[in-house]
């Protein structure tokens, strides 16, 4: 069956039809739920919750755009929707902080452990960070996505990294200590 096919026979509420999708994307939206949830739990809670919102709101595609794109932002917004009341984006003092280059080009990273480290930040970090630097939204975008101000943004992109490039460096501390 044709993609377009699906989406329509989605659109009628054919559960054969709604399944085929979800085979069909589960797994690349499962790793754009990874990267904003603080746990595999949370990501599979935020796979599903996504789903039924494709589901419910397929009929508004209107072939216009990347159908993957669409699904994409379905799924970051069901995945940043989780945080809007929690006070999470709640910030004391937006001074950009000295923002540290990440580096992430070694061959002692896998990326089971990027990804660790990236779901260990705290939320308000961890969320900008992803939206920013692997998913390239702007920080005009960002700080509309999570009602804070760009400098807010930055701020926390800055702070992500930091945490991050600490970590890393702490990790690598670690296996030259192991080697010797």
């Amino acid at each position: 069956m044709s993609l377009k096919q699906l989406i329509i026979n989605c659109s009628k509420n054919d559960t054969k039809a709604q399944s085929e999708l979800y085979q069909l994307f589960s797994s690349k939206l499962f790793s754009v739920c990874l990267k904003y949830s603080r746990n595999y739990v949370e990501a599979e809670d935020n796979l599903q919750d996504a789903f039924l919102t494709i589901f419910e709101k397929i009929g508004q595609y209107n072939n216009k755009g990347s159908f993957e794109g669409w699904l994409k932002r379905i799924t970051i917004n069901t995945a940043l929707q989780r945080y809007r009341g929690q006070g999470v984006f709640e910030i004391v003092n937006e001074e950009l902080i000295e923002d540290d280059e990440l580096d992430i080009e070694d061959d002692e990273l896998t990326v089971e452990f990027l990804l660790g480290i990236i779901q260990e930040l705290p939320d308000r970090y961890r969320l900008v960070f992803n939206l920013y630097a692997l998913d390239g939204y702007s920080h005009n975008e960002i700080a509309e996505l999570l009602s804070i101000t760009s400098g807010t943004s930055k701020s926390n992109l800055a702070r992500a990294r930091r945490l991050l490039v600490e970590k890393i460096e702490a990790y690598k501390a670690s296996l030259n200590s192991q080697s010797l």
